[in-house]
């Protein structure tokens, strides 16, 4: 394949089970566009067969199908998982994509042209919040730390943003390179890290609504992890403060 038009990036931390499921539903979807897609699958550190599920699901894909699929490792962490992701993927278009499917994958569409005019945006990001969003089946409560944490985001390093921490977000493939070779975080404060990098580098962002379901086996522990994101966003808020982001990265020397 030539470079592909679209990469989808799916973190994975013991995602044996949930991932046959959505491979199925990403491949079904991809196989009635008229663009060619890279699926990288970046496994970090898990412990079950999740890198065994994806080797299997891969001997299914034929030189016909209009996309790859490929298995990548990282270091421990999602936010570890994006960043490999971000770094190897050859799309004009990349996309940071949960392995629950919380978002439909069909609604991939409303952040590429021509439902996204070309230029039109450096990053667009799903919202939950947004007029035209729908959530389903939520717990109050998740919801409500949720706002909480948007809150302290919005008043700290990114103001405007109404969710920064959905799984689903679009980079142009310029933009993902001004923003990740910078990330430090590895772990569920990644989200609002690439923003505020984004966002002091002025790049255009968009909040796109999705129709958005609450799925019960959810990764983050609501309590422990709010608290360890709080605590993230206050070193992004000194890291920005003391230049990092402005800094060359290793990665770029």
């Amino acid at each position: 394949m030539s470079r592909p038009f679209l990469t989808i990036i799916i973190p994975a931390f013991n995602e044996a089970r949930r991932l046959p499921h959505s491979l199925t539903t990403i491949a079904t979807f991809l196989r009635g566009q008229s663009f060619t897609t890279e699926i990288l699958v970046v496994e970090n550190r898990s412990t079950d067969e999740t890198s065994a599920v994806v080797r299997e699901f891969a001997e299914t894909v034929t030189v016909s199908d209009p996309f790859t699929l490929e298995l990548l490792h990282s270091a421990p962490g999602k936010g570890a998982a994006v960043k490999t992701g971000m770094l190897v993927g050859k799309g004009d278009y990349l996309f940071i994509c949960d392995a629950d499917l919380s978002m439909p994958i069909e609604e991939v569409a409303k952040f590429l042209p021509p439902q996204q005019e070309p230029d039109g945006y450096d990053v667009a990001i799903a919202s939950r919040e947004i007029a035209g969003a729908v959530r389903y089946n939520e717990p109050f409560y998740r919801h409500l730390m949720g706002r909480v944490f948007n809150y302290v985001v919005r008043k700290l390093i990114i103001p405007g943003i109404e969710d920064t921490q959905c799984g689903f977000k679009m980079f142009t493939r310029e933009a993902a390179s001004q923003v990740f070779p910078h990330q430090t975080i590895d772990g569920w404060g990644f989200d609002p890290e690439i923003l505020y990098i984004s966002h002091i580098r002025d790049l255009r962002l968009v909040e796109v609504p999705i129709n958005w379901y609450y799925m019960a086996e959810s990764r983050i522990n609501p309590l422990v992890d709010t608290f360890k994101m709080c605590r993230e966003v206050l070193r992004i808020r000194r890291n920005g403060l003391r230049g990092i982001y402005e800094q060359v990265p290793r990665t770029m020397e």
